[in-house]
């Protein structure tokens, strides 16, 4: 049986709240299906870098952990972006701005 999984739109404004609460700027960037979208967040150093954060299946322990699936300069990542919502118009957008790349993706208990 597939595991029960959460509504995008649900799970964007939980992880905003929780960013919020943190003191982390966040902005949605692109609004993906509030039910079915995955969600990419950007993660913006300040410094002209950033990372793309992406949920990816870990077959071997049936997971699906956030990965960095991409870092370096900014305008890389979004150019990254750009080819994902070119591929997948329902992908959610998420930036946050963290100088040194808290994510809270890690956090126990986060959605």
């Amino acid at each position: 049986m597939a595991e029960a999984r959460l509504a995008a739109g649900l799970w964007v404004a939980a992880y905003l709240a929780r960013l919020a609460q943190a003191n982390i700027p966040a902005y949605v960037l692109s609004r993906g299906d509030d039910t079915a979208g995955a969600v990419a967040v950007k993660c913006a150093h300040l410094d002209g870098t950033a990372a793309l954060w992406m949920r990816e299946w870990d077959f071997d322990t049936e997971t699906r952990p956030w990965v960095a699936v991409e870092t370096g300069p900014e305008r890389d990542i979004d150019a990254a972006i750009a080819r994902q919502r070119a591929r997948d118009p329902d992908l959610w957008v998420l930036e946050i701005e963290s100088r040194d790349g808290t994510t809270l993706l890690d956090q126990p208990g986060l959605i």
